[in-house]
């Protein structure tokens, strides 16, 4: 068995959520986009319209199956690949993390494009400052210290008691753009909280991780993607 994973090439954008835990976890895929380009990306995305298609990549296929949604496709690895939880409180609990965690990416693409997503970063670089400082100063200590609360809630060193689950590479995933996007307002937030860290350190450490990482398949941070530096929205 082996996923079909299609996103955007040339980025990690949201895929990279589902590349994680692939990836983390040994799971057999191949990257569509970045095998067979953008258009034939296109050109599955309208096969698929008619029967239950997705709206927008990332999208798994599996014998004829699509699954969209990052939240929706992370459930079902959890389900099948023991990346997820067995208890239904604790199943739950991790999607509702899940989600929490595609809330604050999407407030973190409204940094940079806070008009619409079809214009230039340049064309509403104003607004884009003033939302900035209202991301850094309100919005990220409120989604991380919610974060922080939510890796110290667990009985062991994971989110869900002794082992790692997608919304642990999913913490880890965040961090690491938000590092990216906002070094000099990480730097100064990071101290307080030190369980987020952990977690981030944590998935680091994973074999699958730590291959993946130093691998060509994990591509770098981009002003194409998601989290996008721009010096002039960053400040402690």
């Amino acid at each position: 068995m082996r996923y079909g994973l299609w996103y955007w090439p040339g980025i990690q954008g949201r895929g990279e959520f589902i590349r994680l835990p692939l990836e983390a976890a040994g799971i057999a895929y191949v990257d569509c986009g970045r095998v067979e380009g953008e258009d034939m990306l296109v050109a599955n995305m309208a096969h698929h319209a008619a029967k239950r298609g997705p709206f927008a990549p990332p999208y798994l296929e599996l014998d004829g199956m699509v699954i969209a949604q990052v939240a929706n496709i992370l459930l079902f690895l959890g389900d099948h690949h023991q990346v997820g939880a067995s208890r239904i409180a604790d199943r739950l609990w991790l999607n509702q993390l899940q989600l929490t965690i595609a809330d604050m990416v999407t407030e973190v693409h409204s940094v940079h494009h806070p008009v619409a997503g079809s214009l230039t970063y340049e064309e509403q670089k104003d607004t884009a400052l003033a939302v900035a400082k209202v991301f850094r100063e309100e919005r990220m200590p409120k989604f991380l210290t919610h974060f922080d609360e939510a890796a110290k809630s667990g009985p062991g060193e994971w989110l869900i008691d002794h082992h790692w689950t997608y919304a642990d590479t999913s913490l880890f995933q965040l961090v690491e753009g938000l590092r990216y996007m906002f070094p000099k307002r990480m730097a100064a937030l990071e101290p307080a909280y030190p369980d987020l860290i952990r977690i981030r350190d944590l998935v680091a450490d994973l074999p699958g991780i730590r291959a993946y990482l130093k691998s060509e398949r994990r591509l770098p941070f981009s002003q194409n993607g998601i989290f996008r530096h721009y010096p002039e929205l960053d400040a402690a």
